[in-house]
């Protein structure tokens, strides 16, 4: 028989504390972020952050359905969003706190997977979970399960999404629609097949050698909800310079581009979970690249366009049979519950 959550999983008791030793304490206790760590069931924890630098700090919250998806699950999801959040700012992720709201009734094998998924990706960065909370809702509350990660890092110096200057060159890490379209092709009202996975994937060792080429990235920007087209145009906008791409120039997958005809979406709109946008020096941006591309994850990396001052705050795109146009900011983006 399925063992699953109940209402006393939630209400601060013994059986709360059986949860908590049973599930949390053995995937998250072994990495100390202070003297006084997750281990020590505290109200909060203490963290041993270098001393130089600027703190980063950054929350999220994950509702994505399915829970389970190819390439990935809500628990991978969530420790990605979050350090991702930190590396596009430049920072070195060193905690996050994890908070869980759970449906009674919710299956505690599928809770273990996403537990496991989590720690997994802490593990790969070395990131500690230093804190975190669990509560229950009433069966047919809530849709399964909601996670809620914050995140410390420390930059030498954080670098913002809107610090590019005209003549900078604008890169992508990899292919662009993969989260979207995989997570879409999971549910079960679309009825589609295909191998497509999403890319969820921590970006903090990917994007670290380049941030050890001083002052060459001016700004970067992970392109989750709202995809590529969401990402440039909160770029553009918030710097009041023109970010000029080119179609050919841009890494998307074939199995993207199919679903994209059939289903009548941009993959420019929409998210992804394991892409940076770097804007960067023009002198050094080939040296970037290469670095790029010396990571697993950087292999498609590409230069896609250049900043210049043409229409501040749009973004122009110039497409594959040669014409211009404007790539709007999407109204939002066309998958609901993608993270």
């Amino acid at each position: 028989m399925t063992e699953r959550i109940t209402a006393l999983h939630g209400a601060g008791g013994e059986v709360m504390d059986q949860l908590l030793a049973r599930l949390i304490l053995p995937r998250f206790g072994g990495r100390p972020s202070g003297r006084i760590s997750l281990l020590a069931g505290d109200d909060g924890a203490t963290l041993d952050l270098p001393r130089d630098g600027e703190i980063v700090f950054t929350t999220d919250s994950h509702v994505v359905k399915p829970i389970f998806f190819p390439g990935g699950d809500i628990g991978r999801l969530a420790a990605c969003g979050t350090i991702n959040d930190l590396a596009v700012m430049g920072a070195k992720p060193y905690a996050l706190s994890l908070a869980a709201v759970i449906e009674e009734g919710f299956a505690i094998d599928d809770l273990e997977r996403i537990l496991d998924s989590l720690a997994a990706v802490t593990e790969e960065v070395g990131v500690s979970v230093a804190c975190g909370d669990t509560k229950v809702m009433p069966s047919g509350d809530l849709d399964g399960i909601i996670l809620t990660t914050s995140g410390i890092g420390v930059a030498r110096r954080a670098i913002s999404d809107a610090g590019m200057i005209v003549g900078d060159r604008v890169l992508i890490t990899g292919t662009i629609g993969d989260h979207g379209m995989a997570l879409l092709a999971a549910r079960n009202e679309f009825h589609l097949s295909t191998r497509l996975e999403s890319d969820v994937a921590p970006l903090w060792p990917l994007l670290a050698p380049a941030l050890d080429l001083p002052g060459v990235v001016h700004a970067m920007k992970d392109p989750t909800r709202g995809g590529l087209a969401a990402a440039l145009n909160e770029m553009a906008r918030k710097s009041g310079t023109c970010i000029q791409i080119s179609e050919s120039a841009i890494p998307v997958r074939s199995e993207v581009l199919g679903l994209s005809e059939l289903l009548g979406i941009s993959p420019f709109d929409v998210a992804n979970e394991g892409k940076a946008i770097l804007v960067v020096d023009p002198a050094r941006s080939q040296e970037v690249l290469d670095a790029l591309r010396r990571h697993p994850l950087g292999l498609a990396a590409a230069e896609i366009g250049f900043v210049d001052r043409e229409y501040p705050g749009r973004v122009v795109f110039e497409t594959g049979v040669g014409g211009r146009r404007f790539l709007d900011m999407p109204l939002g983006d066309p998958v609901p519950r993608i993270c």
